[in-house]
């Protein structure tokens, strides 16, 4: 199964914050148009899986989501590397009422 990223949650609510994790994710599966969203836990097990979560910038480039471990040992999401800031998850927008 595969699901676009579309929005995130951070605590503060402030994406450009390198300190800050993301903590729920909005998304979107584009075969069945179902949206919905998922803690920081609950994606990470997600990709460990073998689903694919990724982010969608406006010119159609995507940009997969890897599971990450931080110096001290935590786990975290980032997109793979590919020289596009546009496919970021930091420039998605805020999850508004979720």
């Amino acid at each position: 199964m595969a699901v676009r990223i579309t929005c995130i949650k951070k605590d503060n609510g402030y994406h450009f914050d390198p300190h800050e994790a993301i903590t729920l994710f909005g998304w979107l599966n584009e075969a069945t148009d179902v949206y919905d969203s998922s803690t920081l836990p609950q994606m990470i097990a997600f990709v460990e899986a073998g689903n694919k979560a990724y982010v969608k910038d406006r010119y159609g480039h995507i940009a997969y989501l890897e599971v990450m471990r931080s110096y001290a040992g935590n786990k975290y999401l980032r997109t793979v590397p590919d020289g596009r800031m546009s496919d970021n998850l930091l420039t998605l927008a805020e999850c508004i009422g979720v």
